[in-house]
């Protein structure tokens, strides 16, 4: 977006432009740092300026004292072109999909863009060609809220074709905010791994000093060379930059909005970490590589809703939105409840064929509708245990399992399978994993 006139006029006489490097002197201050556009936010006498440490500042106009350009901005020119595979390095595929890691800065426009290819990504990250050889695509390029399950079933086959092609891993940078939506889904489709696949994302994008984009990714690369044979999360293990840990991806979940170690192994301990030094620790749970070949078993029914009880949620609501569902897995309190009042509803749907599976909104311990009443009166009405799973966990193994068989028996005997490490038969109802 164009400056307005008068902020214009000032960076004219300056020679300023956006993107450029500025020493701003304003009511006896100093602002060093990079000169954003103007944006549909921005006051017309606002001036902004990104800090070193990645913060923006808006200096109104009036307060300027001068502007001085300290550096010109030069697009900077990429290799696109990977350098060929070596015999000595393993190859590891990098399957690109948008979101926080693969951002970038258009300082066109200030907004921030996940990279247009592939390269762009492991270009921003050259260590990467020291663990590996790379061969990289984009197979989608949007941030995380808007996966749908028809491109998890994508990402499972392209990582399947990746595997069965020779790649000692596959390397899935994403947006964190889905992202443990999309490594549980590929943990379901995916089976006798030859290799590793790495869900791996960033919370803060490479334009910022603090961003741990760089860490997580080359953290990736290193397992994904490593002898795993399963779908996990790689992400940054603590604030510092000292070690990224190794999270199934059946029981991962992201548990802070910003903090770069947000993510956690939920009723399960990490399967490992990377220490920044590069080296890989994995536990004895780990899964190693399968003499394969890999397979993919994508099939979903995407009939399926998460739904969070809530005090006052009325049954005509949750009546309303069971209609035309194949299932439906529901986050209860403390060991799965909800309100009396809400109970018919579900029965009457058990009836009618719709799979309910109630899981718990602590995350932490395990489901346990033997215990009091409200519970019994929701096993009566039909309603199946979640175990220790994750809601998010739940939903996405609920549609795999509706899409085999839509069978009562056999979804409580399917979603009552540990069939990815979803279920961890040593949490008790007062114990957390260790």
């Amino acid at each position: 977006m164009d400056y307005p006139p008068r902020v214009r006029a000032l960076l004219d006489r300056a020679k300023a432009d956006a993107g450029d490097s500025v020493l701003v002197r304003a009511k006896g201050e100093r602002y060093e740092g990079t000169l954003m556009p103007h944006h549909g936010f921005s006051g017309d006498d606002i001036l902004t300026v990104k800090l070193p440490n990645g913060y923006n500042v808006g200096i109104e106009l009036g307060d300027v004292e001068s502007i001085e350009v300290t550096a010109k901005h030069t697009p900077a020119a990429v290799e696109r072109k990977l350098p060929p595979p070596t015999a000595s390095k393993p190859t590891v595929a990098v399957l690109g999909t948008g979101g926080t890691i693969a951002s970038y800065v258009d300082y066109r426009t200030g907004a921030v863009h996940p990279a247009v290819t592939a390269e762009e990504l492991v270009f921003s990250v050259p260590e990467l060609l020291d663990v590996c050889n790379v061969r990289a695509r984009v197979i989608y390029s949007v941030y995380s809220e808007n996966m749908k399950p028809e491109q998890w079933q994508r990402l499972a086959q392209e990582a399947g074709k990746e595997l069965n092609g020779g790649a000692a891993g596959v390397v899935i940078p994403h947006g964190t905010d889905t992202l443990h939506f999309t490594s549980a889904a590929l943990s379901f489709m995916l089976r006798d791994l030859t290799g590793p696949v790495v869900v791996v994302g960033a919370q803060r994008s490479s334009d910022r000093p603090s961003s741990d984009a760089a860490l997580n990714l080359l953290a990736a690369a290193r397992v994904g060379v490593a002898n795993l044979g399963e779908v996990v999360a790689v992400m940054h293990g603590e604030t510092s930059d000292t070690f990224a840990q190794i999270h199934r991806g059946t029981k991962v979940r992201k548990m802070h909005s910003s903090r770069r170690d947000a993510f956690r192994s939920l009723n399960a301990t990490p399967l490992g970490r990377v220490d920044a030094d590069g080296a890989v620790e994995l536990s004895d749970r780990a899964l190693p590589r399968a003499r394969g070949p890999t397979k993919v078993d994508d099939t979903l029914d995407t009939r399926v809703a998460l739904v969070s009880f809530y005090p006052g949620q009325r049954p005509t609501e949750l009546e309303a939105t069971l209609q035309g569902l194949h299932g439906v897995v529901i986050a209860g309190t403390g060991l799965g409840h909800v309100a009396h009042d809400l109970i018919p509803i579900l029965r009457k749907a058990t009836r009618d064929g719709v799979a309910v599976v109630m899981t718990t909104q602590t995350l932490q311990g395990r489901v346990g509708l033997r215990v009091y009443d409200t519970g019994r009166d929701l096993l009566k009405a039909g309603v199946l245990e979640g175990q220790d799973m994750t809601p998010e966990t739940a939903y996405v193994k609920l549609m795999w399992v509706l899409g085999h068989t839509r069978e009562p028996p056999e979804v409580v005997r399917a979603m009552a399978t540990n069939v990815a490490g979803e279920i961890n038969p040593k949490i008790g109802l007062d114990e957390f994993a260790e």
